[in-house]
C-alpha cells in the first residue's frame, strides 16, 4: 500500500497503488491529503459514508477523490483513514466508502496546499490480479 506524490508543471499529481483497486483508491485518498495536513495529527473520530456510481474508473477516482473534498469544504473535515470497496454494476462502476477523521485544527493538523479539485487531466486506472494503480491531477 502506497501513494506517490508526481510533479506538475502548475499543479500535482497523485497516485495511490495496492493489491486491489479498493486500497489503490484508499491510497490516492491519502496522498491527498497528506498534502493538505499531516496525516498522522489526524485522529479517526469521525466517519464519513461515501456512495458513489460512474461510467468508468476513471471517473469513479475523481468523482471520489472530488466528493471528500466537497466534505473538507462544506464540513471543514479531514481525513487520514479510508475504507473502500470498488465494484462493477449493472449500471457501471461503484464505489461504497468510509473516510475516517475529525473538523480541521490548523494547530494540530499543520496545513500545507490548498487542493481545490481533483481533475481527469493524466488520470489512469489500472488493475491486474495482483496490483492495482490509480492516479490523477490535483487543482491546487
Amino acid at each position: 500500500m502506497a501513494y506517490e506524490i508526481l510533479e506538475h508543471t502548475a499543479d500535482v499529481g497523485v497516485r495511490g497503488t495496492g493489491p486491489d483497486l479498493a486500497t489503490a483508491f484508499a491510497e490516492a485518498a491519502r496522498g491527498m491529503f497528506s498534502l493538505m495536513v499531516a496525516l498522522e495529527a489526524v485522529a479517526p473520530m469521525r466517519t464519513m459514508q461515501v456512495d458513489l456510481t460512474a461510467d468508468s474508473l476513471e471517473g469513479l477516482l475523481v468523482a471520489w477523490l472530488g466528493e471528500l473534498l466537497a466534505q473538507k469544504d462544506i464540513e471543514g473535515l479531514v481525513f487520514s483513514r479510508f475504507c473502500v470497496a470498488v465494484v462493477q454494476g449493472e449500471r457501471g462502476w461503484m464505489l461504497r466508502g468510509q473516510a475516517h477523521g475529525e473538523p480541521l485544527d490548523v494547530h494540530r493538523h499543520q496545513p500545507g496546499v490548498e487542493v481545490k479539485a481533483a481533475t481527469y487531466y493524466g488520470v489512469r486506472v489500472e488493475c491486474t490480479n495482483d496490483h492495482a494503480m490509480v492516479q490523477c491531477v490535483l487543482d491546487l
